[in-house]
């Protein structure tokens, strides 16, 4: 059959014709002739599958004509530098029936090497037999290099990637310690909360360092106080490293161990290719148990956390394979202890800061004196946020003709200068509250504001200052008078007996201590008439400027007085005022600031 000629633009085959399957078939043989790609069959149904078939393209690609090319196994183009992998591969692929395609150096006829792409599919018959083998070969070499050429070549590209990877590979460890000391100085710099911190040195070792890692604390006398424990499996280790840490709190490392032995010389110990016989006299109760063996311990590390008086914990990095730690391994990790050892003791040094602080902070408040007639509660907590003391205060008094004084104030700053100033502020209160016989709360804070700014005091503050005067002698039913002023404080929240919560006293005034007293209106006061057995909720900002409910990192303030309201609304009427405080305590989701809290119940004049 040959071609049919046609004009320029006619469609092959002319319309309304169509190509007989004998054509179709001729015109497939001609195509797999004509072809530059080589194909090849062979059959496997013969000893050793040779070929059968090779087209044109394929004697002219290899050099070996039909007669040198059928019937042998096509393996024949193959030398001493075939990749015999590869070539298992593509044997693995046909014995299983499928279709393989791999890239062999093969040889020509002259015995030129040449990289041939073969792509090998099995042929199944309508009966399920397997009966030959199409391949594919195509030339993929852009030119023909001698032996030695090719072979020099490849091995100098070879030593020139190595050596780039190489450099790549120690460029890209100094980057990742660098980046690991640029975390370190970060998470152990944002922190200072003890356990906190150990837990983030922990993570930080684990898995980069260390497959697990033990930081412990010991005390003056070397006793193991802590041990905060990470480890690569997560919470399926958790039982393990319980067990472990069980085994040393409450006491001293033995003097053989790595940890003993680091805390002593002030120097790294490394312990590599360790065995249960090995550790066996410094793993006390854990010998025998597959405690060990769970945690996965080939070899150890160990490194001393010190501080400017001296060594006062040590942290252990654990592998579970035998071949330990390298030197660049024991810098970076040293490295890392050093810088946590420094952020360790400033967080141990604060919390004695923070626990003098607190003790300091409760001192300069006042024991709510018992007054007829009054049934109160206070309660202050410190910021976890800062060792300082601060300047939140409250104070409950007798003032003349048996009125009550109720005090609550915040000064600005978190330090000793804070409370020193709280301190002056409240005592000019009492001594304000008290110049003058039944005095209003709007001239007490006027004088105070004025001796503030004579006094050349550096207090800035708000406060909240109420004068409640009961009902008169043998009127057990009678209202209480309450009288308030307030400095740019937080208002006050009224409960009545009939559990009626509203806000109360929210008319603002100037703050204290802005030394304006002379330049602005005078200070005023409102009165209140409040049904006896009502209470009084007095707060800091601190207690309502929380993150909101929704999650959101904004503190709104009305949010939270209405979260507030709402609390003390739900209690019950008979509550006490110290289980008020406490359930109030409830709202606080981060301590960020200062909290003082004052609740006092007006009851009647005889109590």
């Amino acid at each position: 059959m040959h071609p049919r000629s046609s004009a320029p633009g006619d469609a092959w085959p002319p319309a309304g014709t169509a190509i007989s399957e004998v054509e179709l078939q001729e015109l497939r043989g001609r195509a797999g002739v004509a072809t530059d790609i080589c194909f090849t069959i062979s059959d496997p149904r013969l000893p050793g599958n040779p070929l059968v078939w090779v087209n044109p393209a394929f004697e002219r690609v290899t050099g070996y004509t039909v007669e040198e090319s059928v019937g042998r196994n096509c393996k024949f183009l193959q030398g001493p530098d075939t990749d015999q992998a590869a070539v298992t591969r593509l044997v693995g692929d046909l014995a299983a029936r499928g279709s393989s395609a791999v890239t062999l150096l093969n040889h020509r006829a002259d015995g030129t090497a040449f990289w041939n792409y073969v792509v090998v599919n099995s042929v199944i018959d309508r009966a399920g037999e397997l009966v030959g083998f199409v391949g594919v070969q195509t030339d993929v070499t852009a030119r023909v290099v001698a032996d030695a050429e090719r072979a020099a070549a490849l091995a100098a590209e070879q030593s020139a990637r190595q050596a780039a990877e190489r450099a790549q590979a120690v460029a890209e460890a100094a980057r990742a310690r660098m980046t690991l000391m640029a975390e370190a100085t970060t998470a152990l710099g944002a922190s200072l909360d003890m356990t906190e911190l150990q837990q983030r040195l922990a993570r930080l070792c684990v898995p980069l360092l260390a497959d697990w890692v033990a930081i412990s604390e010991v005390d003056e006398t070397g006793v193991v106080t802590s041990i905060t424990c990470e480890h690569r499996a997560g919470e399926a280790a958790r039982e393990p490293t319980e067990q472990m840490s069980a085994q040393f709190l409450g006491r001293r490392f033995p003097d053989t161990s790595p940890t003993a032995r680091a805390m002593a010389t002030g120097r790294p110990v490394v312990v590599s290719g360790l065995t249960a016989e090995a550790m066996q006299p410094w793993t006390r109760g854990l010998h025998g148990t597959p405690v060990l063996d769970d945690l996965g311990t080939g070899s150890v590390a160990a490194f001393p956390l010190t501080s400017r008086s001296g060594t006062w914990g040590v942290f252990v990095l654990v592998r579970q394979t035998p071949e330990g730690f390298d030197e660049d391994d024991v810098e970076v990790a040293q490295d890392l202890g050093r810088r946590a050892g420094q952020a360790l003791d400033n967080a141990r040094r604060y919390a004695r800061e923070a626990s003098v602080a607190e003790t300091l902070q409760h001192a300069l408040l006042p024991e709510l004196p018992t007054i007829p007639g009054v049934l109160a509660a206070a309660h202050y907590t410190a910021a976890s946020t800062t060792a300082s003391v601060g300047g939140d205060f409250y104070d409950l008094l007798p003032l003349p003709g048996r009125s009550v004084g109720v005090v609550i104030g915040d000064v600005t700053g978190h330090d000793i200068t804070a409370a020193a100033a709280m301190g002056q502020l409240r005592g000019l209160l009492r001594s304000e509250a008290w110049a003058v016989d039944a005095p209003d709360p709007a001239e007490v804070l006027g004088r105070v504001d004025r001796l503030l700014e004579v006094l050349g005091l550096p207090v800035m503050a708000t406060a909240l200052l109420l004068r409640a005067t009961p009902p008169a002698t043998g009127d057990p039913h009678g209202s209480w008078t309450v009288e308030c002023a307030n400095a740019g404080h937080p208002p006050a929240l009224l409960r009545t007996p009939d559990g009626e919560v509203s806000v109360f006293c929210d008319e603002h005034g100037m703050l204290l201590g802005t030394g304006m007293s002379q330049e602005r209106p005078a200070r005023t006061a409102t009165s209140s008439e409040v049904p006896a057995g009502s209470q009084l909720l007095l707060y800091t900002d601190g207690l309502v400027e929380q993150p909101s409910a929704a999650g959101s990192a904004e503190r709104d303030i009305d949010e939270g007085m209405d979260r507030l309201g709402r609390l003390w609304a739900a209690l019950p009427r008979t509550t006490h005022p110290e289980d008020a405080c406490r359930a109030f305590d409830d709202l606080v989701v981060e301590r960020s600031d200062d909290i003082a809290l004052l609740v006092v119940r007006l009851g009647t004049a005889a109590g």
